[in-house]
């Protein structure tokens, strides 16, 4: 039985992506300055996902090297904000997180490296208990077996029900379970949430790109918009409905050539202060309305 499960692992490797533990090489072409910065991403996505994941960040960042408009900072901004998004946080990432404080003790980052306090229990950081959604625990399961049951929560009003759970290393059991929790990493890519990440993260690509074509003075701008969608739970939901409220009401209109924004870069940064830890995003949508008024307004003017 355990030969067949061996065989069985060895054969699904590949096509989850554990098998190949070899870092993609960096790209040619990158711009001068920029190497630390994508070799951390590169890092930081091989632990996270694996190689494959990590190839894909890669891949990603080609499509930016050599293209008019990206300079270094743009660039470096790009794959900084790029390995951040792509390595969000869910329930597997922060018992990922919480066994590598085993490797000092601590979960101060000054005390990494420390041999006196690796592997010290009494040097272990207390509990993290941290509060999640439960439609967003379903959302780490696979489609298959998510998709009926994020219906059933969402029939019974309990796709916002708040759920505790406790990541600890106070003691064996407790460092089992999440080296079990960690070990979840593999399933990832075939989660709902994956597949919305990915989503997002192409959308927020494809916009720099256009912004690069059609307002490179708002790009840099654009690029900064990753960082109003972090975190998990309510924080990250509300993040993510403001960047889309924001991008589907100024950036893409714009792009488009219906809405005759001028300053494109000044609009999205008043229109993020506005933005508010409200789920109606009132003061947001009304922010949003007097931009684009404003615009037309001004684009009317200039046509008479």
């Amino acid at each position: 039985m355990a030969s067949f499960l061996s065989s069985l692992r060895y054969l699904l490797s590949d096509f989850i992506g554990e098998g190949d533990g070899t870092p993609p090489f960096l790209p040619p072409g990158l711009p001068d300055g920029v190497e630390p910065e994508v070799s951390d991403g590169i890092h930081l996505l091989m632990e996270y996902q694996g190689a494959r994941y990590a190839k894909l960040y890669v891949d990603r960042l080609r499509r930016f090297i050599g293209k008019p408009g990206v300079d270094d900072a743009l660039f470096g901004d790009v794959a900084r904000l790029m390995a951040m998004r792509m390595s969000y946080q869910d329930p597997v990432r922060i018992a990922q997180l919480k066994l590598g404080e085993l490797d000092t003790g601590t979960g101060d980052p000054s005390a990494r490296g420390d041999p006196s306090a690796r592997g010290d229990p009494s040097a272990r950081t207390a509990d993290d208990v941290r509060q999640f959604r439960l439609d967003e625990l379903v959302e780490a399961l696979p489609a298959a077996i998510a998709d009926p049951v994020l219906g059933l929560l969402e029939r019974l009003g309990w796709t916002r029900k708040q759920v505790s759970i406790r990541f600890s290393t106070k003691n064996r059991w407790s460092i089992r379970r999440l080296k079990i929790e960690a070990s979840l990493r593999r399933w990832r890519r075939f989660s709902v949430r994956y597949a919305r990440e990915r989503v997002w993260v192409e959308r927020w690509l494809h916009m720099i790109d256009r912004a690069l074509t059609k307002k490179p003075e708002a790009a840099a701008a654009i690029v900064q918009t990753a960082t109003m969608v972090q975190g998990y739970g309510a924080a990250y939901r509300q993040g993510l409905a403001d960047w889309h409220a924001i991008i589907d009401g100024l950036a893409k209109p714009t792009f488009d050539g219906v809405l005759p924004l001028e300053d494109l870069a000044g609009a999205v940064a008043e229109a993020r202060a506005a933005a508010l830890p409200d789920p109606r995003q009132a003061a947001l949508k009304r922010t949003i309305a007097e931009i684009r008024a404003r615009a037309l307004a001004a684009g009317e003017k200039a046509t008479v």
